[in-house]
This record gives C-alpha cells, structure tokens and sequence, in this order.
C-alpha cells in the first residue's frame, strides 16, 4: 500500500528549497546570510516535528543532493515536467539524500544564484537539468563555470558519449560541464528522460569517486 504521509512529507519543500526561493528574490543576500539562514531553518523545523532529526541533518550519512531544473515554463509553474522526481528518484536510488528539487528561469544570473546556494548549503552533488544546448536561452554552462574551482572534462565527456550510444542525441551535443565548487560536485545533464537516465546511470558511480575524495582534504 501506499504510504500517503510518507509521499506527501518526501514531496514537501525543504529549508534549502526555501533559502534557494529568497536567494533569487534577493541577490544582495550575502553567502554568509543564506548559510545562516538555512541552518536555522533546519533547525527549526526538527524543533517543530517539520522533519526528523536525520532529514534536518542532511539525511544522516547519506550523501546529499540538490536538483535544479533550468526551465522558464517550470520556473513559473507552468510545466508539470516528471523530469524533477525522476532525478530525484534516480539519486535516492543512488543513495543519496535530496534535500530539494527547485525550478528556475533560464537565465544566467537565477541559474548561477541556485547553484551557489546549493554550494553554501553544504550539499555534496548538484545536478542541474536543461540549458546546455546551442539555443540562446541555453545558459547553464555560462551559468556554472565561474562557480568551479576544478572542472572535471572526464564525466562531461563520459556523459557525452554514453548518451550518443544510448541515443539521446541532446545528450551527445550537450555543453554541459562537469567539476567541484568548494566541496560540492556540480553537473549539468540535457533535459529529455532519455538523457536524464543516461546521464544519471553515468554519474552517480563516478560522483561517488569524486565525493570521497573531496572528503579526505
């Protein structure tokens, strides 16, 4: 049977989904500012019974992982795309705990602003979906290479040529990059189900690899 409750409070919008909302209203918010206020909104909500005490800790030993769709119709909650649950499925699959799944506009600016705050959150793997095309609305890789202090060309690659095998032909041409930003790995996959399956089956392993090794410094 299915457990409603259970569905419901997996559905329902984190703190970090809440810090992610105001961060994009207020671009002035410091780094600082959003990390405090995503501590106390954990904190919080444990107090309340929002969450239990190992949801409010990042799932425990669960690796965590934060999902942003890059999607002006989704951004305005005009598209019911499934892409986010199933990103978020495959990574629980994966092991990982999501914190959130958010939606922005396919700008450059809003992009950049979800995945620092992901960062400053303390998550260990964000995954962007959409924007890494040749259209003018195809921002994302613009979006994310300032925030990387490594870039890793492998996994990009590694994405790349398993979605031309698979077939996903946006996957194949995607531009998207790969790489670590303080101690947080960010990827940017195509947004078709086909090129998120792919993609997810290719970097979840290597996410692991790349993870622990951020963990030993």
């Amino acid at each position: 049977m299915i457990d409603h409750d259970a569905v419901a409070q997996r559905n329902a919008p984190s703190p970090l989904a809440d810090v992610l909302d105001i961060s994009a209203d207020l671009g002035s918010v410091s780094d600082r500012d959003v990390a405090e206020a995503d501590r106390a909104a954990l904190r919080l909500a444990a107090v309340d019974g929002d969450i239990d005490d190992e949801a409010a800790l990042g799932g425990g030993d669960l690796p965590r992982a934060l999902v942003v769709i890059v999607d002006d119709r989704a951004a305005h909650g005009e598209d019911q795309s499934l892409l986010g649950p199933l990103v978020g499925e495959l990574l629980e699959e994966a092991g990982f705990h999501v914190d959130a799944t958010v939606a922005v506009a396919a700008d450059e600016i809003d992009v950049r602003n979800a995945l620092n705050t992901a960062v400053i959150g303390g998550v260990d793997l964000v995954v962007s979906v959409g924007g890494v095309g040749s259209g003018p609305r195809d921002v994302t890789p613009e979006a994310t290479a300032p925030l990387l202090d490594k870039e890793i060309p492998g996994i990009g690659e590694a994405i790349r040529s398993s979605g031309l095998a698979a077939g996903a032909t946006d996957a194949g041409l995607s531009r998207g990059l790969a790489g670590i930003s303080g101690q947080t790995l960010v990827v940017n996959l195509a947004n078709s189900r086909a090129a998120v399956r792919d993609g997810m089956a290719t970097v979840t392993p290597l996410a692991s690899h790349v993870i622990a090794s951020i963990s030993d410094f």
